[in-house]
């Protein structure tokens, strides 16, 4: 069976001369990138009630990318003096916080920004977290241009959709698509708290797209663009990026902490698929399995069992695992949610469950 490489879409610097020809080479070798059976990723999506979206969105492309181009900017990272990685970033406020990938930073000790109009800046990295494969850095700038967040939450499958960035360093691309599915989990995160829920689309992507925006046809940010699924290297038609909801969040940490508060629920659980869901009586195949509950765990404090179906957290369908990863990670140690979750055929409800933090060493951090 054919494999299909997973490939973070940084630019490894060479020449200006000869980086365009081997980037791909250069950037599947040195990430190692993991790879997987020829099909659909192992999360697929669950989502119903999709609403006919009210915007003409190619009529309105061109007013979209005169906004927004100039608040995505092109990032190169150094160390030991040489060039690392470039990629992409999205300007978040006009003081000069921008976000951009973990990966595109990642090692380095000098980071420069470019903007639309050529100027260049140094950077310095606030934070970052490698379990969402994002990092928030600072230019000393004022006034800039910067995006708004839209909700990811209502972003719809066979939306249309902008990714703006710069690959092969070719800056202020722009390509269009739509959104092919959400919450998928292509399992290119490492790590016992890495969270994927990624928005996939058609929107052409390469490598140095990373870290850059891909917005709704109102021109806000719904997610950010990172990972390719390739067989070739290059660009294939599965491009995934960072629902924004969840980069709002981290981004959020990283500012005000520097590093992310990462709040959990306390239980390994699993997908329902037919079988399983006849085995459990339900209604339909929709929710999350528990497998088992940590000890003193949130979920144990509120009550929850293994063999319980998580069906929703403060009102929001949980029909996969990525959508409960992610719907989780949305909140901090100390806030309090709702469940909903099916035991023995009947719907249950506990209000008010404080989450609990994790207890290990921190899966972020501030760079000083």
């Amino acid at each position: 069976m054919k494999k299909l490489g997973l490939l973070l879409l940084f630019s490894v610097m060479v020449t200006a001369v000869t980086s365009t020809l081997i980037t791909l080479h250069l950037a599947s070798r040195w990430m190692e990138a993991p790879v997987v059976a020829a099909g659909p990723p192992a999360a697929p999506a669950q989502l119903v009630n999709y609403k006919a979206t009210t915007i003409n969105a190619p009529d309105g492309f061109i007013q979209t990318c005169e906004r927004v181009t100039p608040a995505v900017v092109n990032i190169t990272s150094f160390s030991g003096g040489y060039r690392t990685a470039g990629g992409s970033g999205v300007i978040i406020s006009s003081d000069g916080y921008i976000i951009t990938n973990f990966h595109v930073v990642e090692g380095s000790n000098r980071v420069t920004v470019t903007f639309n109009n050529r100027r260049e800046l140094p950077a310095k990295v606030i934070g970052a977290d490698p379990t969402t494969d994002l990092a928030l850095i600072k230019v000393t700038a004022e006034d800039l241009d910067a995006i708004s967040f839209g909700d990811s939450d209502e972003v719809q499958v066979g939306e249309w959709v902008l990714a703006i960035g710069n690959p092969f360093n070719l800056a202020s691309t722009v390509t269009a698509g739509i959104v092919s599915a959400k919450a998928r989990n292509i399992n290119i995160l490492q790590g016992a708290y890495s969270i994927e829920s990624f928005i996939q689309t058609d929107a052409v992507v390469n490598p140095g797209n990373s870290g850059g925006a891909l917005v709704n046809a109102r021109g806000e940010l719904v997610g950010i663009n990172t990972a390719i699924i390739t067989e070739s290297g290059g660009y294939e038609g599965y491009s995934f990026a960072i629902p924004s909801n969840l980069v709002y969040k981290v981004v959020s940490d990283l500012r005000e902490f520097g590093r992310v508060q990462r709040a959990i629920l306390g239980v390994n659980i699993q997908e329902i698929d037919d079988a399983l869901a006849a085995d459990l009586e339900l209604p339909q195949v929709a929710g999350v399995l528990i497998q088992s509950v940590q000890s003193g765990s949130s979920a144990e404090e509120s009550g929850l069992r293994a063999g319980d179906v998580i069906v929703k957290v403060n009102g929001v369908h949980t029909n996969s695992v990525p959508e409960l990863q992610e719907q989780v990670a949305r909140f901090r140690p100390g806030d309090r949610v709702d469940l909903e979750f099916i035991r023995n055929g009947r719907l249950y409800r506990r209000s008010d469950v404080e989450l609990k933090g994790v207890n290990e060493p921190a899966t972020s951090y501030r760079r000083e």
